[in-house]
């Protein structure tokens, strides 16, 4: 945690300001969400198709509108995006507290939703722009950060659910309207380099849709989100039905931040010097594949657990493939967030983030659906190793993919690399 501390400080002050607000983002955040899908079912009664709607409304709101936030960011500058963004979640939290109707519930979770989609391409596109050449140094101490507010969030929320969860959504609303009154008063102001450059949304768009080598790279990187979201999916399942209890869920969370905390600048600065982001990407996206072979190999021997000793030994695989997801992911995603700048140039940054967690937003759902389907089937079959075998290809396929896109040199920059403070202009 040192080297991340000293990382950070050797960056100028908006980074770090970035770097604290993604922490305090991520913190009110993951307080509130893990425990409202049980809010809603148990204090409020709904039934699960509409505990379902509600949580759908918030994750169609967010990925329907990340293109529409982050053309906004480029053309109206990256703080307004942002600080409209955390006052649109903290009025969304404080309904989620207060609400007792349906309608009022959709309404909040929409807001929720469309916040996420406003913050966060501005932020990601802010953060590339002020950190210059040092991109990917940048994005590995922002997932540091990142991770850190996972950590810490659901624990605050453990403790505050003990009082009331009413009192868990506007302690949540607070810490972002404390947030959104601190960032108005210190973040700089940067005005998008799109703001003057006379072109309509939807010639940007269109513009981002023609760029072909983009397009490539975000759906060979769609794989790499289908494998990571594991964490939330498969393990937990698998850890479900061989341990029945909350522990083991609780340790993949722990493992999987906790190794991004302590190793991720490590980690970054030792695959920099030895790959370009090519070789770092298609390595990392190779061990993401390889991380479920445990969990393949062993599928077939898992009993559940009755005692200890054997739930230790029935969660020993679950918790390698995390350890080697969290690795992989590590290896990925600082050189993945700096190709996504560097193909978007200086001028449309937040555009191009947009879509690309658009596009690998519905990426998700698809992938989601369908490790449902192979989970359900590989039992139903008799073959409970089929969902990792699989989930071991598709990381394959992605590597090969993206190999293959970095050998043709499409993913090289759109535009030459310029100093931050020619290409933003500070309006106070």
């Amino acid at each position: 945690m040192r080297a991340t501390l000293h990382q950070a400080r050797s960056f100028d002050r908006p980074v770090c300001l970035l770097l604290i607000n993604q922490l305090t983002i991520n913190i009110g955040f993951y307080m509130l969400m893990p425990y409202l899908a049980g809010h809603l079912s148990q204090n409020l009664g709904l039934a699960a198709w509409l505990v379902g709607l509600v949580l759908g409304v918030r994750n169609l709101s967010q990925q329907g509108m990340f293109l529409v936030g982050g053309s906004l960011a480029d053309r109206l500058g990256y703080k307004p995006m942002i600080l409209t963004g955390l006052v649109l979640r903290t009025v969304g939290f404080a309904l989620l507290g207060l609400a007792g109707s349906l309608p009022v519930l959709l309404l909040a979770s929409a807001l929720t939703g469309l916040a996420g989609a406003l913050f966060n391409p501005a932020v990601r596109a802010y953060l590339a722009l002020e950190a210059g050449e040092r991109k990917t140094e940048a994005f590995a101490v922002f997932n540091v950060f990142y991770q850190l507010g996972i950590l810490i969030g659901p624990l605050v929320g453990l403790l505050l659910g003990g009082i009331a969860f009413r009192v868990t959504c506007l302690t949540a609303a607070a810490v972002f309207a404390v947030l959104t009154l601190a960032q108005a008063r210190a973040l700089p102001a940067r005005r998008g380099a799109r703001a003057q450059a006379g072109q309509t949304l939807l010639s940007d768009w269109g513009r981002v849709l023609r760029d072909r080598a983009f397009l490539l790279f975000s759906l060979a990187m769609i794989g790499s989100y289908v494998l990571n979201f594991q964490i939330y999916l498969g393990l937990p399942i698998q850890v479900q039905q061989v341990t029945s209890g909350r522990l083991g869920i609780t340790l993949l969370f722990a493992v999987s931040a906790l190794l991004a905390i302590v190793g991720q600048v490590h980690i970054t600065a030792w695959a920099k010097s030895r790959w370009s982001p090519g070789q770092a990407m298609t390595r990392g996206l190779a061990l993401m594949g390889a991380s479920f072979v445990p969990m393949a190999v062993t599928a077939t021997a898992a009993p559940p657990a009755t005692s200890w000793q054997s739930a230790a030994l029935a969660l020993a695989p679950v918790l390698l493939t995390t350890a080697l997801l969290s690795l992989a992911t590590m290896i990925v995603y600082p050189f993945e967030m700096a190709t996504v700048a560097s193909l978007g140039g200086e001028s449309m940054i937040g555009t191009y983030y947009g879509l690309y967690n658009s596009v690998t937003g519905v990426g998700i759902a698809a992938g989601n659906l369908l490790t449902g389907a192979a989970l359900d089937l590989g039992r139903r079959i008799g073959l409970p190793s089929l969902p990792w075998w699989t989930l071991a290809a598709l990381g394959a396929a992605c590597a090969l993919a993206v190999h293959a896109l970095s050998r043709t040199g499409r993913l090289s920059p759109a535009e030459p690399p310029r100093r931050p403070e020619k290409a933003m202009t500070s309006t106070g």
